[in-house]
């Protein structure tokens, strides 16, 4: 009993200890990441993997069908004829437009403004030649402006002074005389056959005209006139005459006297020649063709020394009307 009592090491000591056999050390476990964190972070490595993958295989896709950026050379050269386009279509359909306008601006400035004439006869020479073409003022008369002596006006005829005066227009051919008839029925060209004349005035209402004087000269309320613009050569007239001229009626002449079938040559009539101021179309400002020949048309400075018939002493002329040459 005492010998179950010892200590076992004591015995193994005086024995000798054996080795105890070394136990295997557990190697570290791997820290555990919860499954859901696992599988999120495989599952985004996979994402992550095929994004890389699609893209790579997208963009060799863009390289070879790629199209050119919207701020590239080639798209703006096709937004540049493009717009070019726009514009030639805009223009050619805004073309007729712009011709109506015209031809309708074209009619009002010859109906109401401004009308040109051609002159197909010598009566007004040398002041007016054969072929020469005047601008005619018909918008003057719409605010009351009287026709005054010395004024070369274009009346309507009275009836038959055109006979043997006018010259006859030269034919055109078909399609070129229509034309010239619709330009001329706009205002682009001149009129050649209209049934007008061309002449000076002379006298007006309440005047005497009378010719002629010691010295040959035309007279209105007796005072002489000195006429430069008379064709060379020619006599102020020819016929002696004295007419009182009526009121609103118009004694006129051509420069050219010799050669101008004027009042003079229709005495014998009613109003002794003369015409009535509402058949006159406009007054005669200026020679517009040939260029050579341009020149204003504007009152003798002898006509600023006529006596109002009215009222002796006074002076008739144009109130603020500039002085012109003595040549009309």
């Amino acid at each position: 009993m005492g010998s179950r009592g010892r200590p076992r090491g004591g015995r193994d000591r005086g024995r000798g200890a054996e080795p105890e056999p070394t136990r295997p050390v557990p190697e570290p476990e791997p820290s555990l990441e919860p499954a859901s964190e696992a599988a999120s972070a495989s599952a985004s490595a996979a994402a992550s993997a095929a994004a890389s993958s699609a893209s790579g295989s997208a963009g060799g896709g863009e390289e070879e069908t790629a199209a050119p950026e919207p701020g590239g050379r080639a798209e703006r050269r096709r937004l540049a004829r493009r717009v070019r386009r726009r514009r030639r279509t805009r223009r050619a359909g805004e073309l007729p437009l712009l011709v109506v306008v015209a031809l309708c601006i074209a009619l009002l400035l010859k109906t109401f403004l401004v009308q040109a004439f051609f002159i197909p006869s010598g009566s007004m020479e040398q002041t007016i030649r054969i072929g020469d073409r005047v601008l005619v003022d018909k918008l003057t008369p719409w605010f009351g402006a009287k026709v005054e002596r010395g004024d070369v006006v274009v009346f309507k005829d009275p009836g038959g002074w055109l006979k043997g005066e006018a010259a006859q227009p030269d034919q055109d051919p078909a399609g070129i005389k229509q034309i010239k008839e619709a330009l001329t029925f706009i205002g682009l060209l001149p009129s050649a056959d209209e049934q007008d004349l061309i002449k000076r005035v002379v006298g007006v209402g309440g005047d005497t005209v009378k010719c002629c004087d010691a010295r040959g000269r035309v007279t209105v309320n007796g005072a002489p006139l000195d006429e430069p613009y008379v064709s060379p050569g020619n006599a102020p007239s020819e016929i002696r005459f004295e007419v009182h001229v009526p009121k609103g009626r118009l004694f006129v002449m051509g420069d050219h006297r010799a050669n101008s079938a004027d009042s003079r040559y229709h005495l014998d009539e009613a109003f002794d020649g003369t015409i009535d101021e509402n058949g006159v179309v406009g007054q005669a400002v200026v020679i517009a063709w040939p260029f050579d020949h341009w020149r204003r048309l504007e009152q003798p400075a002898t006509f600023l020394t006529v006596p109002d018939p009215a009222r002796t002493g006074r002076r008739r002329g144009r109130l603020g009307r500039r002085r012109g040459t003595a040549f009309a």
